[in-house]
């Protein structure tokens, strides 16, 4: 990718960011995510259940952009959508990495997984740990939103429910930090076998 030269430095911030997204954002509809879910070899998601906040959608497009995940999903209500504020969080991912806003989540996830999706939703009061479940195959990570977490029916849609291990005394992270510990422990279990 071309880097763009730098922008002088009395430019308002939101220009220099805003120069960095160059060309539309990628439209992908449900039936083309779909689509592309077939045509990917193990392909990788992340799935967001009402993230309403855009700081923490931008941040969570960049990890997915840098982890090689095909889209980020999302429910079309009480869910962020792509905004200003996500494309410049985005540091340019928002470019290129879909952001697929569906209907109905749990129909979504149960289609993902009748395309050989494995569901893997994040929960600090699952018994199996991240770093012990396959990541390598065809894989959907799923995200609740913090505080509440996921809602019940996208909890009982996964296949398997992991917790990040914690070693201090918060009980959980930002969604947007599980997200990168989750998309990159993935990213390693592929690149070591």
């Amino acid at each position: 990718m071309k880097t763009k030269r730098p922008q002088p430095a009395h430019q308002p911030r939101a220009n220099r960011h805003a120069a960095e997204v160059s060309g539309p954002l990628p439209h992908v509809g449900e039936d083309d995510l779909y689509d592309l879910i077939i045509a990917t070899d193990k392909p990788l998601l992340l799935i967001l259940d009402e993230v309403t906040d855009p700081h923490n959608l931008g941040a969570c497009l960049r990890s997915a952009n840098a982890a090689g995940a095909l889209a980020i999903v999302t429910p079309k209500h009480h869910s962020a959508s792509v905004t200003d504020t996500v494309i410049r969080v985005s540091c340019g991912a928002a470019a290129v990495t879909p952001v697929v806003q569906v209907t109905n989540l749990a129909r979504a996830m149960k289609k993902f997984q009748e395309l050989g999706i494995w569901l893997v939703g994040t929960d600090d009061t699952a018994t199996r740990t991240l770093h012990e479940t396959d990541l390598r195959g065809a894989i959907g990570l799923v995200m609740g939103a913090e505080g509440s977490g996921m809602r019940r029916l996208t909890r009982e849609g996964c296949d398997f429910l992991v917790k990040i291990p914690m070693m201090g005394s918060v009980p959980c992270l930002n969604v947007s930090v599980a997200a990168g510990v989750c998309l990159f422990e993935a990213v390693r279990q592929r690149i070591s076998g």
